[in-house]
C-alpha cells in the first residue's frame, strides 16, 4: 500500500516501516554508531537517560549469541538480519535518594522514544528496522551479561531490503507498509471520546 498522511508530515515517518525479508549484507559498524548516535540524544524524564544497547553485526563473534534469543518466529525470518540490537532500560535511578536507588518509573517510555529515534535514523541511511518482542526472556539476562536492575524490552533487526521469496507464504503477504488508525480514533479534545474537532 502507498501510506498518505491525514495531515503533513515529513516523509520520513511515512517511508519507516518493518519488513521481515533482509539480504544479509554486512553493515559497518559506523552506521550502526550512527544510529545509536540517534537513540542517545533522545529526551528522558530528568534526562535520566535509562536506555542501554547490547548489539551484534552480522559475521562477528556474538551475532549467532545474541539471535539465539530471539523466539523461533522472529528468528525464522530475522537470520536476514545485518545487525541486531537488544533495547534494554535501567529501571532504577541513583543519586536522588539517600536511601540508595529508587524506581525509574519512566524508564520503559523513554526507552521506547530511543528506539523510535533509532529507527527513523536508519530509515534516512537507508535501512530498515523491525522491533521483535519475541524473546527467549528466560535466557536474557544471563546471555547479554545484565545486572537484575536493567530490564529487556525489544530487539530490534536492522537490514537492507531482501527478496520476499525468502519468506513464507503468509509472511509474504504481510510484506508490505501497513496503514495507521485515523487520527480521530486515537485523538481527543481535553477528554477522552470527545471529537478531536470539538474547538473547532
Amino acid at each position: 500500500m502507498t501510506r498518505v498522511a491525514d495531515h503533513p508530515v515529513d516523509d520520513l515517518f511515512l517511508k519507516r516501516w518493518s519488513p521481515r525479508a533482509f539480504d544479509g549484507a554486512p553493515m559497518p559498524q559506523a552506521e550502526l554508531k550512527t544510529i545509536l548516535e540517534a537513540a542517545r540524544w533522545a529526551p528522558s524524564a530528568f534526562n535520566t537517560q535509562p536506555w542501554r544497547f547490547v548489539y551484534a553485526l552480522r559475521g562477528d563473534a556474538e551475532f549467532e549469541r545474541l539471535y539465539a534469543l530471539l523466539d523461533d518466529f522472529n528468528g525464522s525470518w530475522a537470520v536476514g538480519a545485518s545487525a541486531l540490537v537488544f533495547v534494554i532500560s535501567d529501571s532504577l535511578v541513583d543519586g536522588v535518594s539517600e536511601d540508595g536507588p529508587v524506581p525509574a518509573i519512566f524508564h520503559a517510555f523513554d526507552a521506547g522514544g530511543a528506539w523510535a529515534q533509532a529507527a527513523l535514523q536508519a530509515t534516512l541511511l537507508g535501512y530498515h528496522t523491525h522491533a521483535m518482542a519475541g524473546l527467549r526472556r528466560d535466557q536474557a539476562h544471563e546471555v547479554l551479561g545484565l545486572p537484575e536492575r536493567l530490564k529487556v524490552h525489544v530487539a530490534f533487526a536492522i537490514g537492507r531490503r531482501g527478496d520476499a521469496a525468502q519468506l513464507t507464504p503468509e509472511l509474504q503477504q504481510q510484506e508490505r507498509p501497513s496503514g495507521r488508525r485515523p487520527l480521530s480514533e486515537i485523538a481527543f479534545h481535553g477528554r477522552f471520546g470527545l471529537p478531536l474537532d470539538a474547538a473547532a
